[in-house]
């Protein structure tokens, strides 16, 4: 096992724990237990394969569990879900001193670390990851959030979790295109913080993508001990954190425009970071050779490089709706080079709609 810690500086400092059979691991959920009930949020796809044993192993802790089970997609990150979850809290007597544990993807933490954050005003959670996107993304830093139909993420809070046990032998179960989502992540931050993480990227893509567990091992702790730099700086995203949105702004007006689902996260990220290198080219000044070098490394992911089949112009209305927009103008997170990048506000809507249109090109 391999931890990397999120340094606060305060209470909320916590580990995230990288290894392989962690799940079972009664000992990792020992100092969390406490009074003894526990209650784990999951979905009906990882349940079946992980919850009886995360059970067994909470209960050697001395727990006492309860397991509430959720739609499996984009589309559980509701109000009607929320509100299941909390009323399946309720009616166990769940007290302030439970601690939630969110066994699943991206989907599944987003959505419990809500609940734990606003159920009788906050609650101690733990991050099960079970996915690659959770394990080098979305469980790590604390963002919690639902959807609205107006915007990705537009309800949330953030709730640091107690910790994060990123247990990688999930991955071998996890089905093709969630694999592929989850490199997007990991390309990301390569892209953003991290240039020799890039050039061990393109020489190890092909070995990520067939599940070398070094090889997967490597790139979630490498991309946690990022993100935890960048969270440490800047815990709620009062400026440097801004950077982790790279491709998300295009991203998640994509996902808007499909209906959340028709293109999971990770997906529309890549087209979105492929759209954010093009306007990078034409708003910060990086080199068309760095341009074709991001589409290419995104591409031998297996990860989409063009946009859906949505018109750039209502792409761009979508994106005016996004949550990092600042007093109405958006902001972009930017490439000035490979393992470099910067926010930028104020850039020309026409060079917006002519990157969008050069990466479906």
């Amino acid at each position: 096992m391999q931890t990397v810690r999120l340094e606060l500086g305060n209470a909320r400092t916590y580990s995230i724990h990288i290894g392989r059979g962690l799940l079972e691991d009664a000992a990792l959920y020992a100092p969390w237990v406490g009074a003894g009930q526990v209650a784990v949020v999951s979905n009906r796809i990882v349940a079946p394969l992980y919850l009886e044993r995360v059970e067994h192993a909470l209960a050697r802790a001395g727990a006492r569990v309860v397991s509430v089970l959720v739609e499996d997609g984009e589309q559980a990150k509701s109000w009607r879900t929320l509100d299941r979850v909390i009323e399946a809290l309720l009616a166990a007597r769940c007290g302030r001193d439970t601690l939630l544990v969110a066994l699943g993807g991206g989907v599944v933490g987003d959505l419990a670390g809500f609940a734990a954050a606003v159920y009788q005003r906050g609650i101690a959670f733990l991050q099960l990851p079970t996915t690659l996107l959770a394990q080098v993304d979305s469980s790590v830093g604390g963002k919690t959030a639902i959807n609205h139909a107006l915007g990705k993420n537009m309800i949330g809070a953030f709730h640091q979790p107690c910790a994060v046990v990123a247990d990688v032998s999930t991955l071998d179960t996890l089905p093709e295109r969630e694999l592929g989502a989850g490199l997007a992540e990991v390309i990301k931050h390569g892209l953003i913080l991290d240039r020799s993480f890039v050039e061990w990227l393109e020489a190890n893509i092909d070995r990520l993508r067939a599940r070398a567990p070094e090889a997967l091992e490597y790139a979630v702790r490498r991309c946690c001990e990022l993100k935890a730099q960048v969270v440490a700086a800047d815990e709620r995203e009062a400026g440097p954190r801004a950077i982790l949105n790279f491709g998300h702004t295009f991203g998640h007006a994509i996902e808007l425009g499909l209906g959340y689902g028709e293109w999971l996260h990770g997906e529309a990220v890549a087209a979105g970071m492929v759209m954010a290198a093009e306007l990078s080219s034409r708003a910060a000044g990086l080199p068309r050779a760095e341009v074709t070098r991001v589409r290419a490394l995104v591409e031998r992911a297996g990860l989409p490089v063009r946009g859906p089949a949505i018109e750039g112009a209502r792409l761009l209305q979508l994106m005016q709706g996004d949550k990092k927009a600042a007093a109405g103008t958006l902001r972009f997170v930017l490439l000035e080079a490979v393992g470099r990048a910067s926010l930028h506000s104020g850039v020309a809507l026409q060079l917006v709609a002519e990157s969008i249109a050069a990466a479906a090109a």
